[in-house]
């Protein structure tokens, strides 16, 4: 199978392409100059020449809140130009079928529970991060209208809950809760410095799944894309609070010192976790335990150079 992945050497990619099982695919990475995905005129020429059988939309501009927050017309634009163009591409080249990755940012702000995939467009979206929602809300719904004009036509999305793991970024001003985490704890601890922030009161809760999972997920997934549901959550199905993420991480660093609460900071929506009943029904599940996970996301991170 001839597999085009798309952001080869972003935190789901490299993950992708470390999977034990990657060497059962042909798989295209081209770089971002190979295809510019924001070029849409590239993007179809180069769909006509390698014809691949099957697309993974894994690319994407990511960040944390601060990111979200300080650039929402980039995070806006550029997740929507390069869904559209890599979708519309694939469905003007008779590439049939693709999977795109969106986000649990997609879902409402305020949902009272597990968010299931119905939930989607039934609320307002959390204000930290709403350009990204929007754009991938608006390439999501672009893979399904392609579905219903053409039958034969197989745009899938799956819908991650937060990530983190191997090939992380770990600069703050771009890095998600765990990995920004884990980095100052590890300062503090070098620097013997007694506390460590949290943004807030600790309590809000997230669920974070290990990179390395959703990889393993999107392997069983081109063997088994036929059962795929054409809209499906990838998670945990259960979340920890801010703290208990705190916590688990210094123990992991073996830090002993104390956390300090800023209430003054962001921290987005109070609970975000994705039911994952179509996922069960499907036949798969998350494998890495938190600790395992912060363990292997630690030791990739004493490998870079801000170390």
């Amino acid at each position: 199978m001839k597999v085009l992945l798309t952001g080869s050497n972003g935190l789901v990619g490299k993950n992708v392409l470390e999977h034990p099982r990657i060497n059962e695919f042909y798989v295209l990475i081209p770089t971002s100059t190979e295809l510019n995905l924001l070029n849409c005129d590239a993007v179809e020429q180069f769909l006509k020449k390698e014809m691949p059988d099957i697309i993974i939309h894994a690319a994407g501009k990511v960040g944390g809140i601060v990111a979200n927050m300080q650039m929402p017309v980039k995070f806006l634009l550029d997740n929507l130009d390069m869904g559209r163009n890599i979708i519309w591409a694939a469905r003007q080249t008779g590439i049939k079928r693709l999977i795109n990755l969106g986000t649990s940012c997609m879902y409402p702000r305020n949902a009272p529970d597990l968010l299931k995939e119905e939930m989607l467009l039934t609320g307002e979206l959390e204000p930290t991060n709403e350009g990204y929602a929007l754009a991938k809300l608006t390439v999501a719904r672009l893979c399904e209208y392609i579905n219903k004009e053409h039958q034969d036509y197989h745009y899938k999305t799956l819908i991650p809950c937060n990530l983190y793991g191997r090939w992380d970024k770990f600069d703050p001003k771009v890095s998600h809760m765990i990995p920004g985490v884990i980095r100052r704890v590890f300062e503090a601890k070098k620097q013997k410095a007694q506390t460590v922030e949290i943004w807030g009161d600790g309590m809000v809760k997230r669920e974070f799944m290990y990179a390395g999972d959703l990889a393993d997920c999107l392997i069983h997934a081109l063997h088994n894309f036929d059962s795929l549901p054409s809209v499906m959550n990838v998670g945990l199905g259960f979340d920890y609070t801010i703290k208990e993420y705190y916590s688990a991480i210094s123990e992991v660093l073996e830090y002993k010192g104390h956390f300090l609460n800023n209430e003054d900071k962001p921290v987005g929506m109070k609970r975000k976790v994705v039911d994952i009943t179509r996922q069960k029904q499907w036949g798969w599940e998350a494998k890495t335990g938190l600790k395992e996970g912060i363990k292997k996301t630690y030791d990739f991170f004493l490998t870079q150079d801000i170390v």
